[in-house]
C-alpha cells in the first residue's frame, strides 16, 4: 500500500477533489474529520487544550467551539503554534491507525488529505506522491468569502497564514487545477486515480509490511514459548 498526499490552499477545492476520489473507490483519510474527531470531550487532546486555552473556547455541551479558537490562533501566530503542538501528535496517531487497518484490508493506496501537508512538514516523508489543488488567487479569497462569511480582510488574513499556493504547486508531484468547471476539476482527478492504480509500486511496499508483521508476530511467539 502506498500513500498519496492532497493539499491544497484554503477553498482551492480540496474537499471536492477527495469526494471524487471517494466516488470512484479511493479510501481517503480526511484530516480535518480526524481533528474534529480527536478533540472530543474527554479525549487527551481536549483535557489539555482547556488547560491551555480555558473554558472560553468552548460551548455549553463541551464541545470545542471551531470559530472562537479559529479567531484566536490566526491573529496570533503563538497560540496557533501551541495549539499546534497539542493537536497534531494526537492527529498523527490516529491517521496511523487508520493506515493500519487499511494495510491489513489490503487497500492498494490511500489518500490522505491534508490541508497543511507542507507546513507541518510530519507525514512527507510517508508519502509516494503528494497532489496540490490549485485555483487562481482571486477564485481562492472569492471561495473563501462566500463559504465562512469572511470579510476580505478576514479571508486574506486567513490565505496569508499558510505557506503560498505557488510554492505548494512546485513542491508537489502533480497538481489539479480547479480553476475551470467542475467537470475538468473531475477529468484529471479520474486520471490521476487510474494512473495510481495501474502503478506497481503497493508492491515492494506491501511485501516489506508483512516481512515486518511476520517478524514481530515470530518474536512474540518466541517469547511466549520462553515463559511457558
Amino acid at each position: 500500500m502506498f500513500l498519496v498526499g492532497l493539499t491544497g490552499g484554503i477553498a482551492t477545492g480540496k474537499s471536492t477533489a477527495s469526494n471524487m476520489f471517494r466516488r470512484l473507490g479511493a479510501y481517503v483519510i480526511e484530516a480535518d474529520q480526524v481533528s474534529r474527531d480527536v478533540v472530543k470531550p474527554g479525549l487527551p487532546a481536549w483535557c489539555k487544550i482547556r488547560e491551555e486555552f480555558g473554558g472560553d473556547v468552548f460551548l455549553e455541551d463541551g464541545q470545542l467551539n471551531r470559530e472562537e479558537m479559529g479567531r484566536i490562533i490566526f491573529s496570533d501566530s503563538t497560540r496557533r503554534k501551541q495549539l499546534n503542538a497539542i493537536t497534531h501528535p494526537e492527529i498523527r496517531k490516529a491517521i496511523l491507525w487508520q493506515l493500519l487497518i487499511c494495510f491489513l484490508k489490503g487497500y492498494q493506496f490511500v489518500i490522505l488529505d491534508i490541508p497543511l501537508l507542507f507546513e507541518t512538514r510530519s507525514m512527507l516523508s510517508l508519502l509516494s506522491f503528494i497532489i496540490v489543488i490549485s485555483c487562481t488567487e482571486r477564485q481562492q479569497l472569492q471561495r473563501l468569502m462566500a463559504r465562512n462569511g469572511f470579510s476580505k480582510e478576514e479571508a486574506e488574513s486567513r490565505i496569508k497564514s499558510q505557506m503560498p499556493l505557488t510554492e505548494k504547486c512546485r513542491m508537489a508531484n502533480y497538481v489539479v487545477d480547479n480553476s475551470g468547471t467542475e467537470e475538468m476539476t473531475e477529468k484529471q482527478i479520474v486520471d490521476l486515480f487510474r494512473k495510481f492504480n495501474r502503478s506497481k509500486l503497493h508492491w515492494p511496499i506491501r511485501i516489506l509490511g508483512w516481512t515486518v508483521i511476520a517478524f514481530f508476530v515470530w518474536i512474540i511467539a518466541k517469547l511466549v514459548n520462553l515463559f511457558l
